[in-house]
């Protein structure tokens, strides 16, 4: 069974990996793909597999239910070598997600064993790796990074010269929560800042919308309970009664009234941040956008055979 299916940056290279501990590369050009090796340092099922920014070369890492992350890198003669083995972890390695380029190559490692790592490449040349304990307390299933322009940035006067880089990502687990986390420049290490409750039964996975600096951030989140929540998050208008600013509040939206007809397993943005992706149980891919009244429709459905209902 295939698990997961990713484009390289430019759309020429897809990966694809499987139950059997295999990932497989192809080049693709139109309609037309060729295979190109088979990679097979894992010994259990690879759930995912993420490539990096082609700034930092052609590279690309993989989870999996043995309990590792393997980074590969592209060497003479097209062929892809493993680089490092991220091994600190006691259960299987669910998710994986490499921050945005401007950050650094740092990817985001969510657990069965309730913990989250970061793993960084440094200017010394060496992988260094972080663990934050008790992310989950029964496993992570899902992470995403936020977009690094900061809400609000191109909005408001000022504000885009003003704005660093947000440091900050999302988790989902086996606790029925999404949580928020965001960097400590005072302890150098990720807090969470918000627990955005709802869900009743594990969160699968979530995912942040795309955001060039509009005044509005888009977080969705799918669950074994079978419903898609919406998160939206405004910029602060002003200050609060204290005269202190703290983290905005997210307000969660239902995508549809009745819940899917099976778990739903993966959401997923548009480059445009304006259309979802949701891949359900029942073998189905819907996609949905949100209107000019703030709901949400549904634009257009794909079957298991890839025809459009």
């Amino acid at each position: 069974m295939i698990h997961d299916a990713q484009l390289d940056y430019y759309g020429k290279r897809l990966a694809t990996c499987s139950s059997d501990g295999t990932i497989h590369l192809f080049e693709v050009s139109g309609k037309q793909q060729k295979f190109l090796e088979a990679l097979k340092d894992h010994t259990g099922p690879v759930w995912q597999v993420a490539w990096a920014h082609p700034k930092f070369g052609s590279v690309l890492a993989s989870c999996s239910y043995d309990g590792t992350v393997i980074i590969w890198k592209e060497t003479a003669g097209s062929t892809f070598t493993a680089i490092k083995k991220h091994a600190k972890h006691q259960a299987s390695v669910n998710a994986i997600a490499w921050a945005p380029h401007e950050l650094g190559p740092i990817l985001l490692c969510g657990s069965s064993d309730s913990k989250i790592s970061l793993l960084t490449f440094t200017e010394e040349g060496v992988w260094d790796a972080q663990m934050i304990r008790s992310a989950h307390t029964t496993g992570v299933n899902s992470v995403s990074w936020a977009p690094v322009i900061a809400t609000g940035a191109f909005t408001q006067p000022g504000a885009a010269q003003k704005a660093s880089f947000v440091r900050q990502f999302a988790s989902g687990g086996c606790d029925n929560n999404v949580k928020i986390w965001s960097y400590s420049e005072d302890k150098k290490t990720y807090e969470v800042v918000q627990t955005l409750e709802g869900h009743s039964d594990w969160v699968r996975d979530v995912a942040y919308a795309p955001n060039i600096g509009l005044p509005r951030t888009y977080l969705a989140s799918c669950s074994q309970d079978k419903h898609v929540f919406i998160w939206t998050q405004e910029v602060p208008s002003s200050k609060s009664p204290t005269g202190q600013t703290g983290p905005a509040e997210w307000t969660r939206s239902q995508l549809t009234s009745t819940p899917f007809p099976d778990v739903v397993w993966r959401v997923s943005w548009s480059m445009s941040g304006n259309v979802l992706a949701v891949s359900c149980g029942d073998n189905k891919v819907t996609l949905w956008k949100e209107n000019l009244k703030g709901d949400w429709e549904q634009i257009s459905e794909v079957n298991e055979n890839g025809q459009r209902a």
